[in-house]
């Protein structure tokens, strides 16, 4: 089953800054073969179930081997069966429906 995931991971307990970490996800999220988009807090994951969470498993237990004593997830996510949909094609479907810029 596809899903679309929207992934925020805090890192806790390591100072202010959590790019490096973020940035060790972002890989694993490209090595499994995922489509995402990272934004300004968070990353949207788009895969077969089991993949997608497979993966932020494996975030997880990346983060937590660079010494990380503590992570934080939130996890939205859907699915649909009445068609196949994108996250592109989410995204579109808003954009198209808003007033032209000026």
């Amino acid at each position: 089953m596809q899903v679309i995931a929207d992934l925020c991971v805090v890192p806790m307990g390591i100072g202010v800054s959590v790019s490096r970490e973020v940035a060790v996800c972002e890989r694993i999220l490209a090595e499994a073969g995922l489509k995402t988009r990272l934004h300004a807090y968070g990353t949207n994951i788009e895969g077969e179930w089991d993949d997608v969470f497979a993966a932020i498993k494996r975030c997880h237990e990346a983060i937590h081997a660079m010494g990380v004593p503590r992570i934080s997830s939130s996890l939205r996510f859907g699915t649909r069966i009445d068609r196949q949909q994108t996250m592109e094609d989410k995204v579109r479907s808003v954009e198209e429906k808003l007033p032209p810029s000026r």
